[in-house]
């Protein structure tokens, strides 16, 4: 079993930024990958963002290319998303997710980020 909590949400005004963190522990898996998603009101959960744990490479949904930067702490057991010049399209609840093989397993509680104009 694997427990992800995940801080750093909040309020913020249009063009500033956030750093959300999300904090693994429990079983320890290899060749992982974690990533991030995103629902927002009235609508689907969707991809933000994941990184591959061993080699750190790293994918992004198209909406926050050159936005939004995911990065790990291996001594920590952690995963960041640094999201600058944030958008009102981008308040939602962000979910943390630690994957093995091409699924995701265990899933974060959910950290609100609301973005305003």
């Amino acid at each position: 079993q694997v427990q992800l909590v995940e801080s750093g949400g909040g309020l913020v005004q249009t063009g500033g930024s956030l750093r959300l963190s999300c904090a693994a522990s429990g079983r320890t898996f290899s060749n992982i990958h974690m990533g991030w998603f995103r629902q927002a009101p009235g609508k689907e959960r969707e991809f933000v963002a994941q990184i591959t744990w061993s080699s750190g490479n790293a994918n992004y949904a198209d909406s926050v290319k050159g936005r939004f930067t995911i990065s790990r702490d291996n001594a920590k057991n952690t995963v960041y998303l640094q999201m600058n010049s944030l958008k009102p399209e981008d308040t939602a609840v962000y979910y943390c997710a630690y994957g093995l093989g091409s699924s995701y397993v265990y899933w974060g509680q959910g950290t609100q980020v609301t973005v305003i104009a």
